[in-house]
């Protein structure tokens, strides 16, 4: 499976906790980057001769583009690479953005899902986090989206928050059960470097939670939502009737993807290449004939581990034949295996490494272990 991702760079402010690559005052080139997108897709046609099945706008965000904007990207797509049937199209939104005109325009121009980011049911903590909506704008912009027709929905949501209790975060659980969505994304906060947020609580503004904290709220949101019928086919995603995010489960099990657009990552088995995380730089080094981009050739340790990182996060695992295929596996790591296997935080199956409930409370810690250097 091949899927195509797009970077769109514009934000209408920044998040608080957000380290992501974008830019607020873009209004006096938006149109100049959207063309250097185009272009940069259509250079990057010649290599691909694999048919795309998924396309994902992420950001930023995606949603301060017009429907005639989306429509355009898509074309450009269309005409230069082969789409397999009923492509899954992606679009990432803020709630303040799904107004009934551009969700009919994003619809009309082939969006077949949307990516909605809630993220807080609580107007005080989406105030901190510097969010343009509040929550009721949330919950009206997913009813929004039904009423559109729009029936592959995606809402996302954070816990750990240094203000959130666990009565909290259970009220934000019943409100997203109640929302009826197909597919629940919910990740923990992290504190990055540069962020208002990593500033805040380095000066004692803020107090984040504790590791004990969030694994709390993790153990809480895999239960609440398994009693309201939801798969955890992935750490932090949920799913009703396999409605998998099909771009996202291609990361998770390795598949190729191009990636379009300042400090966007793309992977095609060996090599990983990631362009200039600078608007201007890039739409430069697009205009000029160049593709800006950062090449990685990953040895066979490197693709060892990242089966490990992606394929352990997943409920399928990380296949044990894509393992000994890629590399000769030692003993040692054999012993690393079983402790944690002994310890039931990993099952091996027939085919593949698997985590336990209790193992994904230390993904990364276990991951990290069985790394090989």
């Amino acid at each position: 499976m091949a899927g195509i991702y797009l970077h769109i760079p514009f934000c209408a402010k920044q998040c608080s906790y957000c380290d992501f690559h974008f830019s607020t005052s873009y209004a006096g080139y938006k149109t100049r980057m959207l063309e250097a997108l185009k272009t940069e897709l259509r250079a990057r046609a010649a290599d691909n001769n694999d048919e795309i099945a998924t396309i994902y706008f992420g950001g930023g965000t995606p949603s301060l583009l017009s429907g005639t904007e989306v429509s355009e990207l898509l074309e450009t797509i269309r005409t230069n690479y082969q789409l397999k049937n009923s492509p899954e199209i992606t679009l990432e939104c803020n709630p303040d953005d799904c107004s009934e005109t551009n969700l009919e325009a994003w619809k009309e121009a082939g969006v077949n899902r949307l990516s909605i980011g809630i993220q807080s049911f609580t107007d005080e903590q989406l105030s901190w986090m510097n969010r343009t909506h509040t929550a009721n704008e949330g919950i009206e912009a997913v009813m929004r989206a039904k009423r559109t027709g729009f029936q592959a929905l995606t809402v996302d949501l954070m816990y750990g928050l240094p203000d959130l209790s666990n009565e909290q975060w259970l009220f934000h659980l019943k409100e997203v059960i109640h929302l009826d969505v197909q597919h629940i994304s919910a990740y923990c906060l992290t504190i990055e470097e540069q962020t208002p947020l990593a500033k805040w609580v380095k000066s004692g503004k803020i107090h984040p939670a504790s590791a004990d904290a969030q694994s709390v709220q993790f153990e809480l949101l895999v239960e609440e939502l398994a009693k309201a019928g939801y798969e955890q086919y992935e750490i932090s995603n949920f799913a009703r009737d396999e409605h998998y995010s099909r771009h996202n489960t291609a990361y998770w099990l390795g598949e190729q993807y191009i990636a379009i657009g300042p400090s966007a990552h793309g992977y095609n088995g060996k090599v990983r290449y990631w362009n200039i995380a600078s608007n201007q730089a890039y739409m430069k080094a697009i205009e000029e004939g160049k593709l800006p981009e950062t090449i990685e050739h990953l040895s066979p340790n490197d693709r060892f581990n990242e089966l490990l990182l992606t394929g352990l996060r997943t409920k399928w695992g990380v296949s044990k034949n894509s393992l000994i295929n890629t590399l000769s596996i030692s003993d040692d790591w054999y012993r690393r295996i079983e402790h944690w296997k002994v310890g039931g935080k990993l099952i091996e199956s027939e085919t593949a490494y698997l985590l336990t409930q209790a193992g994904r409370l230390l993904a990364d810690a276990i991951t990290s272990d069985l790394f090989v250097l």
